[in-house]
């Protein structure tokens, strides 16, 4: 009997002999993804996986000081004083915030709590953006961002847009992506391709992918819709380190002169960790 009754306590539940608070601290030290998978373990891990003691602890050390840069400060506080931790970690990984006074979002990528920002048109450095005959600036229902950028006709295309490496995840390879779409009338995409590059600080040089945007039947398509309708092409990716590389800078360049191009529409550069979707 004595032998059967330490056979029993030698193989009791972990969950009855651990309380709650314990398992929440060994499960904050594993990920977001082992986390949301040990709620199919017990209802016991399942409470313990929705403590504030672990979202808390995935959420980036800065997050508060960012959202208070939100663009609306009522938005703003309603995050911070009325979700909880975890809320606010689910939050910010499905509606990035807007900050920078509408020009840039903030949010989460969902498998690691790593930042998220997205350059918005008015963030970027677009050649003649600001010349009614080359470049409109307009309001998208489908953009979070109160203006995106229409290109209504040039010879020379230059976009670059440009993030600090200190306010990214550190130890973590980011990919840039330009975020576009076409309006009804366009031309020169198809016919002439355009260089995407990624450099980082000023010693890198980075590398250079020349793709179609608008490619023909034939030509293979490098770009994707997204959910949301937009359309997105990988403009290259780089390693943040410990974020003391200076500056992270993204382009899309065609400046041959010759080729006309028209109907391209901007919403941005969104730039997130690598193998987050």
């Amino acid at each position: 009997m004595r032998n059967r009754k330490a056979i029993n306590t030698n193989n009791e539940d972990i969950t009855n002999i651990l309380p709650e608070e314990c398992i929440s601290y060994i499960l904050s030290l594993t990920s977001p993804t082992d986390v949301c998978r040990s709620k199919l373990v017990s209802p016991v891990f399942r409470s313990a996986a929705d403590s504030d003691t672990i979202w808390g602890k995935f959420l980036p050390s800065d997050c508060y000081d960012i959202i208070s840069n939100a663009s609306s400060s009522s938005s703003s506080k309603l995050l911070t004083s009325s979700m909880s931790k975890t809320q606010l970690y689910f939050h910010l990984c499905k509606n990035p915030i807007i900050i920078d006074n509408g020009t840039m979002s903030f949010g989460l990528d969902k498998a690691t709590g790593k930042k998220c920002y997205m350059l918005g048109a008015r963030r970027l450095s677009i050649a003649w953006a600001n010349t009614p005959r080359y470049w409109r600036w307009k309001r998208v229902p489908e953009s979070r961002f109160s203006e995106v950028a229409e290109l209504k006709e040039v010879w020379w295309l230059d976009v670059k847009g440009a993030i600090e490496t200190k306010i990214l995840s550190p130890n973590t390879t980011y990919v840039a992506y330009l975020v576009y779409k076409f309006s009804s009338s366009r031309y020169g995409f198809e016919k002439k391709p355009v260089d995407l590059h990624v450099e980082l600080g000023e010693s890198d040089v980075g590398r250079t992918f020349r793709i179609f945007l608008d490619p023909s039947a034939n030509i293979p398509q490098f770009s994707r819709e997204k959910e949301d309708g937009w359309m997105e092409v990988k403009l290259g990716e780089f390693f943040n380190e410990h974020g003391d590389d200076g500056k992270a800078t993204c382009s899309l360049r065609e400046v041959d002169n010759y080729t006309l191009k028209k109907g391209l529409i901007i919403e941005g550069i969104d730039i997130r960790p690598k193998d987050s979707r």
